[in-house]
C-alpha cells in the first residue's frame, strides 16, 4: 500500500535558488529523543555598565584605546581586524593547485547602545532606527573607497555563536573581493534578472505572500519569513516588498520598517524559549564595485542554532559537513511556531 508524500512526515530535498544549493529535510527525526549536548544557561544577572567590558562607554579597549562616553551607536575600527587596508599587494599561482592573493579590507565594530544589557529586542524602536542609519552611513562611506567592492554587515549574538564580548554590537567587514555567499547570490540574481527583467528577491517575497504559510509577520515595506529552503531550525529572512538595491537606496520609511522588522523578529526569538536567543545575522546587498546591480535587493538573514529548547542546539556535523546541510523541523512548522509567539 502506498502513502501520499507529505512534507511534514517524509524526507525530501529543497532547492535554494538564491545560492543554487540544496537542503535535506528529515522531519521524522524531530520525534527522536535527545541525549546529546545541552548548553548551559547563562546567569540572568545583568549590568547596564560593566567596568571590565571593552565596549562600554569610557572603558579602555584591548588595544589600549579609550571609548568615548557615547550615548547612542558608536563605531570604531576593529583593533584586531581580520582585514586591514595597509598591506602589500601580492599574488601566488603555481600549477593547477596552488593559488592565493592578498586581500585588503577594513573591519569596524558598531556598538548598538551604551547600555551593556540592551540587545536589539530590548532597544526602543527609535534606537534600532539609529542602528540601521549607522549601517547606511558606513555602507556608503566604506563603499566609496576605491578598493572596497563588498561591504558585509553582520551581528553575532550569544556565546554559543562565538561572540567574544556580550556588549550588544555588530560588525562590518569591507573588502576587495565579493565573498563566497553573496557571490553565489550575485550569479543567480543576475541570471534571473536577465531572464525575467525583475528581481528574484522581490518576486520570491510576493510568491510567499500569496502562499502565506511561511510568513511570520510584515509591515509596509518588509516581510519576515522562514525561507522555503531554510537550513537552521528557526532561520528567518527579512526581505523587501519592493526593489531596494542596497542601504544606499533605502528611504526614511524603509529604514523605519527595517528597524521594526529587525526588532520584531528578535523579540519573537527571545520569547520562543524565554532566553536571550543566540544567532548570526547579516545583510546581503549589492556590491560596491562601481557597477550597476539592478538584479540585487537588500535582505537580512538570521541563522540561530537553537533547536528544541534554550539548551539544545543544532550541530552542523557529519552529513552536513560531508554531504549536504540537513534540518529536522520543516520551515513551515518553524514559521508557525514563530508566528504564534506573542
Amino acid at each position: 500500500m502506498s502513502y501520499p508524500f507529505n512534507f511534514e512526515e517524509h524526507s525530501h530535498r529543497r532547492f535554494n535558488p538564491f545560492t543554487g544549493s540544496y537542503i535535506q529535510v528529515s522531519p521524522h527525526r524531530s520525534k527522536r529523543p535527545w541525549q546529546g549536548q545541552q548548553e548551559k544557561l547563562l546567569s540572568s544577572e545583568e549590568l547596564s555598565f560593566d567596568p571590565e567590558c571593552f565596549l562600554c562607554p569610557g572603558n579602555k579597549r584591548v588595544g589600549g584605546e579609550m571609548n568615548p562616553e557615547y550615548l547612542g551607536t558608536y563605531v570604531f575600527a576593529n583593533d584586531f581586524g581580520a582585514l586591514t587596508p595597509n598591506i602589500p599587494e601580492g599574488e601566488f599561482e603555481e600549477g593547477e593547485f596552488f593559488k592565493a592573493k592578498s586581500e585588503k579590507g577594513i573591519c569596524k565594530v558598531i556598538c548598538f547602545s551604551p547600555d551593556h544589557t540592551k540587545t536589539i529586542p530590548k532597544l526602543e524602536l527609535k534606537e534600532v532606527v539609529e542602528v540601521v542609519k549607522t549601517w547606511k552611513r558606513e555602507y556608503e562611506l566604506l563603499g566609496s573607497e576605491p578598493f572596497i567592492n563588498y561591504v558585509q554587515v553582520f551581528e553575532n549574538k550569544g556565546e554559543v555563536m562565538g561572540c567574544s564580548n556580550p556588549h550588544p554590537h555588530g560588525q562590518i567587514w569591507a573588502q576587495e573581493s565579493i565573498p563566497d555567499e553573496p557571490f553565489k547570490k550575485q550569479l543567480n540574481f543576475k541570471n534571473y534578472f536577465e531572464r525575467k527583467n525583475s528581481t528574484m528577491v522581490v518576486d520570491y517575497v510576493h510568491e510567499e505572500l500569496k502562499k502565506n504559510v511561511r510568513i511570520i509577520d510584515e509591515n509596509e515595506s518588509f516581510v519576515i519569513l522562514v525561507p522555503f529552503w531554510a537550513v537552521w531550525p528557526f532561520e528567518a529572512m527579512i526581505a523587501p516588498k519592493t526593489h531596494i538595491e542596497s542601504l544606499a537606496s533605502i528611504n526614511d520609511r524603509q529604514i523605519q520598517d527595517l528597524a521594526d522588522a529587525y526588532r520584531n523578529l528578535t523579540q519573537r526569538y527571545d520569547k520562543l524559549f524565554e532566553v536571550s536567543f543566540p544567532y548570526s545575522a547579516g545583510l546581503h546587498q549589492a556590491p560596491t564595485d562601481s557597477l550597476d546591480h539592478p538584479e540585487w535587493d537588500l535582505h537580512m538573514v538570521f541563522y540561530p542554532p537553537l533547536l528544541r529548547s534554550a539548551t539544545v542546539k543544532k550541530f552542523m556535523v557529519g552529513y552536513e559537513m560531508l554531504a549536504n546541510p540537513q534540518r529536522d523541523l520543516t520551515p513551515e512548522k518553524a514559521a508557525e511556531i514563530l508566528r504564534n509567539v506573542k
